[in-house]
């Protein structure tokens, strides 16, 4: 563990980008409409949606601004220069480097993809297989220096990815290949498999893990999804390649 004085700097870090977290929170909350017309109706104040990420945004940037405060009362304005100082060297790159440092890039990756690029524009059985593939992966085979080389190619899938939507190839190719972005993450699925089998297939017990990681990737979504699509009814995030198929199946529509 971490001395007392080394956790209270860290704080001051920590404390800033929490509180800038709830500003941001809150500006996106004052997006929202505090009060609109419905039918001639007036809706007041205090019944809009943006009320509550509005307390919350409030509550995250206090509670980082009291995590700074409480940090500079312990390590002083000494302390303070002192982790600055240390923000500015080489100290802050080996440990942005470290193993758990790369664990956390990791989860970040992977969350913000899924979330953010995935989900809104890439059938959810797809991008699912894809995020439980790439976590299982990287967490479950527990090597830090496998875990650099499957981040470094999951990483460049999704600059792929990010790049073939922002430069609008998918609305050009849709017309002439239907759900070309489906095509395109199920080729980014299969080579990230692919690569991992490689760096496995040399362990037995790395590949005993992979094939057990696989099988949880797959058959999670393929087991829940189907239920909320047809039996509860809820449609899924984003419906492409795989539900056209599974509609397909189900209805018998040949």
């Amino acid at each position: 563990m971490l001395p007392t004085e080394k956790l209270r700097r860290a704080d001051i870090f920590s404390g800033t980008i929490i509180s800038l977290f709830g500003l941001w929170v809150i500006s996106q909350a004052l997006k929202m409409p505090m009060k609109d017309s419905w039918g001639g109706v007036q809706n007041v104040w205090f019944v809009s949606p943006a009320l509550f990420p509005l307390f919350v945004g409030g509550v995250i940037v206090l509670l980082g601004i009291g995590l700074v405060v409480h940090a500079i009362k312990i390590v002083g304005i000494a302390g303070v220069k002192d982790t600055f100082a240390w923000l500015n060297s080489q100290d802050l790159l080996l440990f942005l480097k470290s193993d758990a440092m790369m664990r956390f890039h990791a989860i970040v990756l992977l969350l913000f993809s899924f979330v953010f690029l995935n989900v809104p524009r890439i059938d959810f059985f797809i991008g699912s297989v894809l995020f439980l593939s790439a976590f299982i992966t990287m967490f479950y085979l527990d090597d830090a220096t496998l875990l650099v080389k499957m981040l470094r190619v999951y990483l460049a899938g999704t600059i792929v990815l990010l790049l073939w939507f922002v430069l609008g190839i998918s609305a050009a190719l849709d017309p002439h290949l239907p759900y070309s972005s489906d095509w395109l993450a199920l080729i980014f699925l299969s080579a990230y498999c692919g690569f991992v089998f490689r760096l496995t297939r040399g362990d037995l017990l790395l590949c005993k893990k992979y094939k057990t990681g696989m099988t949880l990737a797959f058959a999670a979504p393929f087991t829940i999804g189907p239920v909320f699509k047809y039996f509860l009814l809820v449609p899924m995030p984003t419906e492409g390649l795989i539900v056209v198929v599974m509609d397909a199946i189900r209805y018998w529509d040949f």
